[in-house]
């Protein structure tokens, strides 16, 4: 038999996904990010941005940008521990351990090398780290490369994760503050207290919860009054609701300067640039002294839901910007999204593996930058649609 060419398998596995309705395709955006924008030379209203409170393309922050760059150029040149680390990514550190009431924090490129850096840091093989079930991936990709070992508890199951903590040592227990895919919330009270009961660290993965909840938008840990001693280790992503790029990590001191020394995906990657530091100090001011954003975003998800149940759309349990329109399979979700988009609305289609099998979904989102029409739109759209889409 003669051999297939190295690519006959790929090709074999991209037919496959396609055959099955998982396969992904990228949209090439012509406009900057915001609910109305070009998409392959259409006018669209979107609702999948993870950009909460409209920050992405706020003057203020474009204008921070562009002085951040005229004063410290385009790129870091290095790793924070070689020559990368500058004055503005300091005083961005600094904002942040102010902001989330921690002693420090360390500035991350992304959330999955925060993620990454923290678990594998931290835990080792003989450790044992508990996750939710729907963690984001990138805490469970984390646990898998740190070699130690992982067991999932069930989604938000506080009393199911204390009795397997009652059978096991815990190093660590990690979750989404707010679950990216269902924006719901982790219990965290009963979970910081099965830590303090276990000896473990909590880690709480806050990206779709900083901006949004608590006070002046400082997450959900504080939106469940905790502090330091509750939740010891604190990851936030700058891309959502802050609206500009990279991650951080908020602790103890002794947890920074282990970081900075163990965290791998810290240490050996290029800092991002001074520029987008100086543009996440404007954003994280705005984010913070502009309450009606999330005042303003709370009424359209509460005019979004109500307007669901009028049309009799089942809508997961979210009172958070994520709100999940269940399809149940890829086929579904994928015929709902066309139809949406044909209609000049794009909502993303979230298929397996980023869910369960059979749980399909579209993944509406809002944005403080949405209007109260946008919402109305969106809802007389999804009045058109068939339950019996396949």
């Amino acid at each position: 038999m003669t051999p297939g060419t190295p690519d006959q398998g790929l090709h074999e596995h991209l037919a496959r996904l396609e055959a099955s309705q998982l396969y992904r395709r990228r949209r090439i955006q012509e406009a900057p990010q915001g609910p109305h924008g070009v998409v392959e030379g259409r006018p669209v209203l979107s609702f999948c941005s993870n950009d909460y409170l409209g920050l992405a393309a706020h003057p203020e922050v474009a204008a921070a940008l562009q002085s951040g760059a005229a004063r410290w150029g385009v790129g870091s040149g290095a790793a924070h521990l070689v020559n990368g680390h500058s004055a503005a990514h300091h005083r961005l550190e600094e904002a942040l351990a102010a902001f989330t009431g921690r002693p420090r924090a360390l500035l991350f490129s992304t959330g999955y090398m925060a993620n990454l850096g923290v678990i594998t840091a931290l835990a080792g093989r003989g450790d044992a780290v508990f996750e939710d079930r729907l963690n984001h991936a990138s805490l469970l990709d984390a646990a898998l490369l740190s070699r130690a070992k992982l067991t999932r508890y069930p989604h938000a199951d506080s009393a199911g994760l204390e009795r397997m903590l009652g059978r096991a040592s815990a190093r660590l227990i990690a979750t989404d503050g707010v679950f990216s895919m269902d924006g719901d919330l982790a219990p965290l009270p009963a979970l910081a207290a099965s830590a303090r009961k276990a000896g473990a660290w909590l880690m709480v993965d806050d990206a779709h919860g900083l901006g949004v909840l608590g006070r002046g938008g400082r997450g959900s840990v504080d939106h469940f009054g905790l502090g330091l001693d509750d939740v010891p280790i604190l990851m936030g992503t700058l891309g959502k609701a802050f609206g500009t790029f990279g991650a951080f990590v908020a602790g103890s001191e002794a947890l920074i300067e282990t970081l900075i020394q163990g965290a791998r995906s810290y240490i050996y990657t290029t800092a991002t640039p001074p520029a987008l530091a100086t543009a996440t100090l404007a954003a994280i001011a705005i984010a913070e002294r502009e309450d009606w954003r999330r005042e303003h975003l709370n009424a359209l998800i509460a005019r979004f839901r109500e307007g669901a149940a009028q049309l009799g759309l089942t809508l997961s349990d979210s009172h958070t910007p994520i709100q999940p329109l269940p399809a149940g399979s890829a086929a579904r979700a994928l015929a709902w999204s066309h139809a949406l988009e044909r209609a000049g609305i794009l909502v993303t289609a979230i298929r397996p593996p980023t869910v369960p099998e059979g749980t399909a979904r579209l993944r509406i989102t809002f944005s403080a930058a949405h209007s109260q029409t946008d919402v109305d739109r969106l809802l007389d759209a999804l009045s058109g649609l068939s339950a019996s889409d396949a």
